[in-house]
């Protein structure tokens, strides 16, 4: 389950403010776990190309670049299996384009990281192109905020130690959970545990109708 949970708000008043990379009142960027160089394919090669490129990097997606190194999609794995492989069609006589997921998704690399997780929530993606000045700079993805997870456990045991956790427990932000709902599988930044599963607002709201 630990493995679902892309990030723990916890209780956001209990870590607003704290300093990160020498930055006084601020949160971590997308700049601070975002991956770079990215790793891209063209929109003429073939996907034999690039599962080989996905190969030599052991990474599970690709970036595509126009000939201006413009980023116009991504490749994941995923799209190879269902666009190609259980097609039947050949790698080596499908282009890059036709397998694409387009437009990319994109974010400046100055955002919070807590931006981040709200546009995958709300645009359904698990992975955003970084761009700084109009130019990729990176790549961040759902995998890269559940890296920082354990970061943002220890500033909220810091600050609970400190006595800045915030108001008094009946006054306090209720607990929410971002990543994969068990029941209906789609991201949501509003996560809450019912009966052992994590479910998102809609689902909740299903199960109280139901039970009403």
């Amino acid at each position: 389950m630990a493995a679902k949970l892309i990030w723990a708000w916890c209780s956001i008043r209990a870590v607003e403010g704290c300093r990160v990379a020498g930055r006084p009142d601020d949160m971590l960027l997308v700049r601070d776990v975002m991956v770079s160089p990215v790793i891209t394919v063209r929109e003429d090669d073939t996907i034999a190309d690039v599962a080989k490129v996905m190969d030599e990097h052991a990474i599970g997606s690709v970036i595509v670049v126009s000939s201006k190194g413009e980023p116009v999609g991504v490749i994941t794995a995923r799209d190879i299996v269902r666009k190609v492989v259980a097609k039947g069609k050949s790698p080596g006589e499908v282009k890059a384009s036709e397998v694409m997921s387009s437009p990319p998704i994109e974010i400046e690399d100055d955002k919070d990281v807590r931006e981040a997780a709200r546009m995958m929530a709300r645009l359904d993606v698990r992975r955003l192109v970084v761009k700084h000045k109009g130019k990729m700079v990176g790549i961040v993805t759902s995998k890269d905020l559940l890296s920082i997870l354990p970061s943002l456990i220890d500033l909220v045991l810091e600050k609970a130690k400190a006595g800045l956790v915030g108001p008094p427990e009946e006054e306090r932000e209720e607990v929410f959970l971002a990543g994969y709902c068990d029941v209906c599988g789609r991201w949501s930044t509003m996560l809450v545990e019912v009966d052992g599963q994590f479910m998102c607002e809609e689902c909740r709201a299903e199960l109280e109708s139901e039970e009403a």
